[in-house]
C-alpha cells in the first residue's frame, strides 16, 4: 500500500512542467526555492492521502438508560385513581346549592380531596373563588385534576394553589389569603373577631416566622424544596387537631405574636410602625452594642425585602431581630448575626472584625467598673469554643457546627447576656448545650416568660375598670385588653376578604398595653 502511494505521488509530481524544469536545474547544481504553487500542491496532495485513508470504526458504546432522579414537583408514587377522587368531589359538590361551594363549604371539599381542613382557603382561592364568591364543581374539578396530574406531593400542591401565575415559588403576599382564613375560622383565634384590627398584625407576624424558618436561602421566595424540608405543612395539618392555637409555637402561636408586638410597641415611640437606631438601642435596657445596631440598619440582614425607610426598619424586620436575639442557636439566627459581624462580606470573621465589636464591650465593662478580659485572652477562649477549621478566621460552618454559638455572639455585642454566661461555670454551659432539643427552645422560654408578665400587667391594669377583680383566663384577658384598646383609640382598616395587607406600611396608629 505504501509503495503504491509513493508511485502515485511520483507520477503526479513529474507531470508538472515547471517542477520538471527546476528539478533539472537542481541536477546541474543550481540552488532554487520551491515556488508557493508547489507548496500548495504538496499540501493538497497530503490532504487527499489523509482522506483516502480508511479509519477503523470505533466500537459502539453500550447504551444505558439512567432512571429519572429529579422530581421538582414531587416523586410520583403509585398511580392515583384520579377518576375515583373526582367522583368523590362531585358527590360533595352535589350537597351545595347549584353545585357551587362558598368559602364556608370548602372544608368538606378539602376532605374530599384528601387534604387537611385548613387547605380550604388555598383550594378556594386556587380555583378563582375570590372573583365570584363561590367555586363551581366544573371549575374546581378542572383545577384539581390538573394538580393531581402534575403535582405529586403536598408541597408541590400547596405551592401550586397559592403561587402567582407563571411562578414556581411563594412570596410573602401569597400567604395572606390562607392566613386570613385561619384567623377567621380557627377556634383558638375566635376572640379576635372583636378586634379585627389586629388581624393584619398577626398575619404579618406569622408570615415573617414562616419565612424565618422555611426560606433557608434568604431569597424571599419559598420553593418546593424548602417547603418540603420544613415542618410547615405538618403544622398546617395540626391546626385542625389543636384547638389551642398557642400550642403551635413554631408559627401560629398568638401568645408569641402578642409578645413580639408589645416589645415593638414599647420601642416605637411615635407609633408609625417604624423604628430607628435610637429606638432599637433601648431594647433590653441598651444591652446590644451601638456598633451592632449600626450593622442591623446597614442592610446586612434586610436583603430582599422592602424594610428600610429613611434609616428605619419595619415591624416585619423587628420580628426577625427579636427571634434572632432571643435564640442564637437556630440556623437562621446564626446566619443573621454572622451577616452582621462580617463587616467586609467576605464570608469569614477575621480577628480584626472580632476586635472591632469587642472594643465596645470593653468600654461598657469599664463603665460598669468591671475589668474586661484582654482581647488576646478573649480571642483564645472563643477560638477554643468554636474550633475553626482554618487558622485566623471563623466561618459560618464553624459556628453552625459549634453548639455554643450563642455564647460566641453574646461575647461580642450583648453585654447583659455576656455577663450571664460569665457567671455560669463552664460545665453548666456545656450541659445546657448538650441538652438542646430535649426541652423548650430559648425563644419558647423567652416568649412564655414575657407573656406571663404582660398578662399580669394587663390584669393589674384592668382592676380599676368597674371594680372588676375576678381572675381572667388567658382568652378573656386578651379579649378584655383588646376591647379596652378599641374603646381608647381608632385603628387602621381591616384587610379585605382577599387579605390585601401591606406587610411593610401601616398608616394609622395601633396602641396596646
Amino acid at each position: 500500500m505504501k509503495s503504491e502511494s509513493m508511485r502515485i505521488k511520483e507520477i503526479s509530481l513529474r507531470q508538472d512542467p515547471d517542477l520538471r524544469k527546476e528539478l533539472a536545474l537542481l541536477a546541474r547544481g543550481c540552488d532554487f526555492v520551491l515556488p508557493s504553487r508547489f507548496k500548495k500542491r504538496l499540501k493538497a496532495f497530503q490532504q487527499v492521502q489523509v482522506q483516502t485513508k480508511k479509519e477503523e470504526p470505533l466500537p459502539s458504546a453500550v447504551s444505558q438508560s439512567i432512571p429519572t432522579f429529579y422530581f421538582p414537583r414531587g416523586c410520583p408514587k403509585e398511580k392515583v385513581n384520579i377518576d375515583a377522587v373526582i367522583t368523590k368531589i362531585e358527590k360533595t359538590f352535589s350537597q351545595f346549592p347549584n353545585e357551587r361551594a362558598t368559602l364556608e363549604d370548602m372544608g368538606k371539599v378539602a376532605k374530599a380531596c384528601g387534604c387537611p381542613l385548613y387547605w380550604k382557603g388555598p383550594l378556594f382561592y386556587g380555583a378563582g373563588g375570590e372573583r365570584t364568591g363561590y367555586v363551581s364543581v366544573h371549575k374546581f374539578i378542572a383545577m384539581w385534576r390538573k394538580i393531581l396530574q402534575n403535582c405529586h406531593d403536598d408541597a408541590a400542591k400547596f405551592i401550586h394553589l397559592l403561587m402567582n401565575p407563571g411562578c414556581n415559588y411563594l412570596v410573602q403576599e401569597d400567604f395572606i389569603p390562607f392566613l386570613q382564613d385561619v384567623v377567621n375560622t380557627h377556634p383558638g383565634l375566635s376572640f379576635l373577631k372583636e378586634a379585627s384590627e389586629f388581624h393584619s398584625r398577626y398575619i404579618t407576624t406569622v408570615i415573617q416566622r414562616i419565612f424565618y424558618t422555611v426560606n433557608r436561602s434568604w431569597s424571599g421566595r419559598i420553593t418546593c424544596t424548602e417547603l418540603r424540608k420544613s415542618s410547615f405543612l405538618q403544622n398546617v395539618a395540626l391546626l385542625e387537631e389543636e384547638a389551642d392555637i398557642n400550642q403551635l409555637t413554631e408559627y401560629f402561636s398568638y401568645e408569641h405574636f402578642y409578645v413580639i408586638y408589645c416589645k415593638f410597641w414599647e420601642l416605637d415611640t411615635d407609633h408609625d410602625l417604624f423604628i430607628d437606631p435610637k429606638d432599637l438601642a433601648r431594647h433590653n435596657d441598651h444591652a446590644i452594642s451601638s456598633r451592632m445596631i449600626e450593622r442591623i440598619f446597614s442592610g446586612a440582614v434586610t436583603r430582599g425585602r422592602k424594610v428600610q425607610k429613611e434609616g428605619k426598619i419595619s415591624y416585619a424586620d423587628f420580628v426577625w431581630f427579636l427571634i434572632s436575639e432571643e435564640d442564637k442557636k437556630t440556623p437562621t439566627s446564626i446566619e443573621y448575626w454572622f451577616r452582621c459581624m462580617d463587616l467586609d462580606g467576605d464570608g469569614t470573621l477575621s480577628m480584626y472584625e472580632l476586635e472591632y465589636f469587642y472594643e465596645e464591650q470593653c468600654q461598657k465593662l469599664d463603665n460598669m467598673a468591671i475589668e474586661p478580659l484582654p482581647f488576646e485572652d478573649c480571642l483564645c477562649q472563643m477560638l477554643d469554643l468554636v474550633k475553626p477549621q482554618s487558622e485566623g478566621k471563623i466561618t459560618l460552618h464553624d459556628l453552625k457546627k459549634c453548639k455554643l454559638a450563642n455564647v460566641f455572639f453574646d461575647t461580642f455585642f450583648n453585654i447583659e447576656k455576656y455577663l450571664d454566661h460569665e457567671q455560669k461555670d463552664q460545665i453548666s454551659v456545656i450541659r445546657d448545650a448538650e441538652s438542646e432539643g430535649q426541652e423548650l427552645s430559648d425563644w419558647e422560654k423567652y416568649a412564655a416568660e414575657e407573656y406571663d408578665i404582660l398578662v399580669a400587667e394587663e390584669a393589674a391594669g384592668d382592676q380599676w375598670n368597674d371594680g372588676y377583680e375576678a381572675e381572667l383566663n388567658p382568652i378573656d384577658q386578651k379579649a378584655s385588653a383588646l376591647k379596652f384598646q378599641l374603646d381608647k383609640r381608632p385603628f387602621f382598616e381591616m384587610p379585605s376578604p382577599l387579605g390585601d395587607v401591606n406587610l411593610d406600611e401601616y398608616e394609622d396608629d395601633v396602641e396596646i398595653l
